[in-house]
Parts: C-alpha cells; sequence; structure tokens
C-alpha cells in the first residue's frame, strides 16, 4: 500500500490556517464528502470516503468513496459510467468534510436513481403540519 500524503493532525492553527492536508477521519476511518458539479454548482451527492478513497482522489483525478452499505471502496462510475473527473478538491476550515468539484461523465446522472443529483426532493410541510417531500427533476 502506497504510504500516506496526509500530514499529521496539528494544532488548531495548524489545522486552520495551514497549508498541509491533515484529515480528520471519524472513528469509522470515514470523512464525509460533498460532491458538486463545475458548471451549475449543484450538489450532486454527499458520500463518505475512507483514507484510500482520499489518496486514490488525489493521485487519479478520479472521484472514489467508501461505500458504507457495501463495505467496500468504490471508484465512482466503474458500474454506472458516470465518472466523476475531479476539477477541485476542497476542505472545510477543521479539516473533517471534502467538498469535490467534478465534472461529471457519461450522461451526468450521479444519483443509483438514474436521476442528475441525489438531491432531487425538497422537504416542505402540508397543511396538517406533517413534513412532506416533493419532486423537483
Amino acid at each position: 500500500m502506497t504510504a500516506s500524503p496526509f500530514a499529521p493532525r496539528g494544532t488548531k492553527h495548524d489545522l486552520e490556517e495551514g497549508a498541509l492536508l491533515a484529515p480528520k477521519f471519524d472513528r469509522d476511518g470515514l470523512i464525509v464528502c460533498v460532491t458538486t458539479e463545475k458548471a451549475s454548482g449543484d450538489i450532486l451527492m454527499v458520500a463518505y470516503m475512507n483514507e484510500e478513497a482520499l489518496r486514490l482522489t488525489l493521485e487519479t483525478g478520479v472521484a472514489h468513496y467508501w461505500s458504507r452499505s457495501r463495505n467496500e471502496l468504490w471508484r465512482k462510475g466503474d458500474t454506472s459510467g458516470q465518472v466523476q473527473t475531479v476539477v477541485e478538491m476542497r476542505t472545510d476550515c477543521d479539516q473533517d468534510a471534502i467538498q469535490l468539484v467534478v465534472e461529471a461523465g457519461g450522461d451526468g446522472k450521479a444519483c443509483h436513481t438514474g436521476r442528475r443529483s441525489c438531491f432531487y426532493r425538497k422537504v416542505g410541510r402540508a397543511a396538517d403540519g406533517s413534513a412532506r417531500l416533493t419532486f423537483t427533476e
């Protein structure tokens, strides 16, 4: 296995103002990743990465994730054809979340349901006060 390209977690100042990537993986070894489309800025999906997925994404320029349901590494597009080419990667202030800005390949549908985005329903309230979902695509 390739050596980790990530820095050790340092001080609060190092994390917030430093130039080294020192991601904070959770107790399961995962970090949340929000993926947005370059052209529109829309959120396509939210997924998780383990250290290997993050490393491979950096090395290859193609989005890799960790599937919690399948318990395996997943290169986006291997089965769907929806390869996500990374244009930019960002991290938040304390480095416990990643944002990928991607160009979506194939027909651009990122969701396993066949939709462009996993965020295809809007949450609202019905007259009786219950939460309701309405489709946006």
